[in-house]
């Protein structure tokens, strides 16, 4: 189903479509009570689906956010992403938005920008994309990688807990992180190993999905 929402947030009836329009078509009618919630690190980086207007204050005054990352990029036809943005902009938060892919390999250019991101924000900040399964996960191990942990440490926020299916589409998330782990880690930090190495190419074309998870992935779930 394609979006109702008209960009209007001024007037009851043009918010009324925008709930409508975030609770039926973008699916938050499940987040209203799943959150998908986890600490990426204490006081730094928290994780979470897209966050409804409710929780973000709640999570906000809780853990003293003071960034809210979005990974779904700007989107004007998408009530939910209006209504997160107000919020946001009522609790004081800085709103960065960062287009992810989570069916493709990750680009350099999306990399080297989160990585800017976490070294400028005001700290803590809060990720999200959808559903917080793959792209939230990706943007979590990457925070972990560029803090110095181990990919093994950054795989844990790409797993099932999450709802994350690694033999779908979105398994190419994995296969970025073990080519590090193949190639370079050990020997160059990561950041150099991004800028210096990476194949974004090579790693597509390598990478072979499954197709039943796929199709629970794409389908089913309707993952972004």
């Amino acid at each position: 189903m394609d979006s109702i929402y008209t960009g209007d947030l001024t007037t009851p009836r043009g918010r009324r479509i925008a709930w409508l329009d975030a609770l039926f078509v973008d699916h938050a009618v499940f987040r209203l009570f799943w959150s998908n919630w986890a600490v990426v690190a204490p006081g730094a980086l928290y994780r979470c689906n897209h966050p409804t207007p409710r929780r973000l204050a709640a999570l906000t005054r809780r853990y003293g956010l003071k960034t809210l990352i979005n990974l779904r990029g700007a989107d004007a036809r998408n009530g939910a992403d209006a209504l997160t943005r107000e919020a946001a902009a009522r609790l004081g938060l800085e709103l960065v938005d960062l287009s992810l892919q989570s069916r493709r390999a990750p680009a350099r250019a999306d990399i080297l920008r989160l990585a800017e991101t976490y070294r400028t924000m005001r700290a803590p900040g809060l990720i999200h994309c959808k559903s917080g399964a793959d792209r939230a996960g990706l943007a979590a191990g990457l925070f972990v990688l560029l803090n110095g942990g181990t990919v093994h440490q950054a795989m844990r926020h790409l797993s099932l807990r999450f709802g994350h299916l690694r033999r779908s589409r979105a398994g190419v998330l994995d296969a970025f992180f073990l080519r590090y782990r193949d190639e370079a880690e050990g020997k160059k930090p990561f950041i150099d190993w991004v800028r210096e190495e990476y194949d974004e190419a090579a790693l597509r074309a390598a990478f072979q999905p499954g197709g039943i998870a796929s199709f629970i992935n794409d389908r089913i779930l309707r993952r972004e």
